[in-house]
C-alpha cells in the first residue's frame, strides 16, 4: 500500500471526511470521465470550447471539478465530443 493509499485510509476513518469524501465522489468521477472522453477524442480544451460557443477558462474551470457542473453544461460538451452522457442509479449499499 503506497503512502498516499495509507494517508487516505487513515483519512476516511474520520466520519466529517468520510462525509465530504463520499458527496464529491460523484462530481470527480463525473469530472474524470468528461476529461477522458476528450482525451479520447483529442480536444484540446480550446478546441472543446470553440465547439461549445465558450472560452477555454470555462472549460478548465470546469474540468478542476471545483464546482458541480450543471447538466446542461454536461449535455453541451457531451455534444461538443460527438458524444452522449448516460445515467444510472445504483445501490447505495
Amino acid at each position: 500500500m503506497t503512502s498516499l493509499a495509507k494517508l487516505r485510509k487513515r483519512l476516511l476513518k474520520d466520519p466529517e471526511v468520510r462525509k465530504e469524501y463520499d458527496r464529491l465522489g460523484p462530481v470527480y468521477a463525473l469530472v474524470g470521465a468528461m476529461v477522458e472522453a476528450r482525451h479520447e477524442v483529442g480536444l484540446t480544451q480550446e478546441e472543446i470550447a470553440t465547439r461549445m460557443g465558450t472560452t477555454q477558462s470555462v472549460i478548465a474551470r470546469l474540468e478542476n471539478a471545483h464546482h458541480l457542473p450543471s447538466l446542461d453544461l454536461v449535455t453541451r460538451y457531451a455534444a461538443a465530443l460527438g458524444r452522449r452522457i448516460h445515467f444510472d442509479f445504483v445501490s447505495a449499499k
